[in-house]
């Protein structure tokens, strides 16, 4: 069978780093307040020269760097991000080009937080399929400058960044070979008013502010981020017990703790930046994972899933032999 193996992982973040006493000069808030609801400490907010593209480029660069690569070896771009740098052509497109790749797919996909796990179910069925053997799977956003700063129960809990990873189809006779094991999304478009942008493209012609109601966010993200976990190590064939890292979606240390406790899963084993980068969106699994592999957490052949979950709803989780 082919399997698309990750072979490397790459990640940036905006030169800028501000810590919450910083963000308190700013907005009516503290850093006990944040640290309290969120367990966030400091994020990375893009400057005038940094867009959702040159992040998106650095952290690629890294991970076919890590992969052992050439950036022309590269036959298909998956870019997952609520913050393009146009409305279009697709920022994927902008990233190839900057990687100096002459021709390859390149295009986007929108499902907000959870971007990146549509994007790698994406590339995974396009990769076993026979059609592309070495893709570039990105999550990048600029989600500062969706934000409302005068509203400060939502300004603190976004930060900016990009992670990428590069996937190779590799042919595997054994069932417990290295590689994406299983994938499941999900979406519900009902709760479209608990996070969202209040403008677009056809309805304002602005770009618009987020907007979210983060209790009911809350709770429905650990209901769903717990299910679609469960359901997707079902399909692997893999118990809870064998799993050695959990790379979740970093929105909110509190969504960190009960989804685990939920699962019955050993904290330790959950991969948790949120403290570092805040909620960077489509970036924010691949950029988790990218520090947990270059610190060593992470080693060859250990089983991680993968999770998030968010504006739409989208949700979903991978199950991957690293």
């Amino acid at each position: 069978m082919i399997r698309a193996v990750v072979t490397g992982t790459g990640s940036a973040l905006p030169a800028r780093r501000v810590s919450n006493a910083e963000l308190a000069e700013q907005v009516d808030t503290s850093d006990e307040w944040i640290v309290e609801r969120t367990g966030i400490r400091f994020r990375h907010l893009a400057g005038p020269d940094e867009t959702t593209a040159t992040l998106a480029r650095d952290a690629s660069i890294a991970a076919i760097a890590a992969a052992g690569l050439q950036a022309d070896q590269i036959d298909l771009i998956v870019l997952a991000t609520a913050t393009p740098d146009q409305t279009f052509p697709a920022t994927a497109t902008k990233v190839q080009a900057m990687l100096g790749i002459d021709d390859c797919v390149a295009f986007d996909v929108a499902a907000v937080c959870s971007g990146f796990l549509y994007a790698v179910q994406v590339a995974d069925s396009m990769i076993r399929g026979g059609v592309y053997r070495r893709a570039l799977v990105i999550g990048a956003e600029t989600f500062s400058r969706l934000l409302d700063w005068e509203d400060r129960t939502t300004c603190v809990l976004f930060g900016d960044g990009a992670g990428a990873i590069v996937l190779e189809a590799q042919e595997s006779v054994e069932a417990d070979g290295r590689g994406i094991l299983a994938t499941k999304l999900h979406a519900d478009g009902r709760h479209n008013g608990l996070l969202y942008v209040d403008g677009g493209v056809s309805t304002t012609g602005t770009v618009g502010k987020l907007r979210m109601k983060g209790r009911e966010v809350f709770r429905h993200a650990v209901t769903n981020l717990a299910a679609v976990m469960t359901e997707t190590l079902a399909i692997a064939g893999i118990k809870s017990a064998d799993v050695d890292w959990v790379v979740p979606h970093q929105a909110n240390a509190r969504i960190l703790d009960a989804t685990a406790r939920k699962l019955g899963l050993d904290p330790d084993r959950v991969v948790v930046t949120v403290d570092q980068h805040a909620n960077t969106s489509a970036a924010s699994v691949p950029l988790a994972l990218d520090t947990a592999v270059r610190d060593g957490r992470v080693k060859q052949d250990d089983i991680i899933v993968l999770e998030a979950m968010g504006g739409g709803f989208t949700w979903g989780a991978a199950v991957i032999r690293f």
